[in-house]
């Protein structure tokens, strides 16, 4: 069951993305959002059900290049104005959003598929602090590493 506060921003987030982006970065966010209801005191709870969604979207936008003219979709308009933020305002929502999933653009769970498909940053993985491509790892480790990120980039 997705809380009353979680339902607000998907309801926000599912409709700029209706109008701005795609299903894909809905599906996305969608996923962000639920974990952060999921989180033992989520953080949803507190604040503006816009700040959060701005936040949601700002994040999913940073790690997959939506800010970039040379991908698709591209947004060159401000999407601060989208939720009714101010542009600091969403940025520092879209910070603590990415930090308290450890979302990066080397995170495939938050990724759109062309983003994964593309990147060859998705296949290092870190052993003993190091980063390694896992593809030059032995089988058994490669096997690890896909039972761990599999686990964590199924999508809810």
């Amino acid at each position: 069951m997705v809380s009353p506060a979680a339902e607000q921003v998907i309801t926000l987030t599912d409709a700029v993305c209706a109008e701005l982006l795609h299903e894909e970065y809905a599906g996305l966010a969608r996923h962000v959002v639920a974990k952060l209801a999921r989180k033992p005191s989520s953080p949803l709870r507190s604040g503006r059900a816009a700040t959060w969604a701005g936040g949601v979207i700002y994040a999913l936008g940073q790690v997959n290049f939506l800010f970039d003219r040379s991908s698709e979709p591209y947004v060159s308009h401000d999407l601060a104005e989208a939720f009714g933020l101010s542009k600091s305002t969403l940025g520092q929502k879209a910070r603590q959003v990415r930090d308290m999933l450890k979302m990066t653009w080397g995170t495939p769970e938050f990724l759109r598929a062309e983003q994964v498909d593309g990147s060859q940053m998705i296949w290092f993985i870190e052993v003993n602090g190091i980063p390694l491509d896992a593809r030059c790892l032995p089988l058994e480790i490669q096997v690890e590493a896909y039972l761990k990120g599999s686990s964590r980039t199924s999508r809810t």
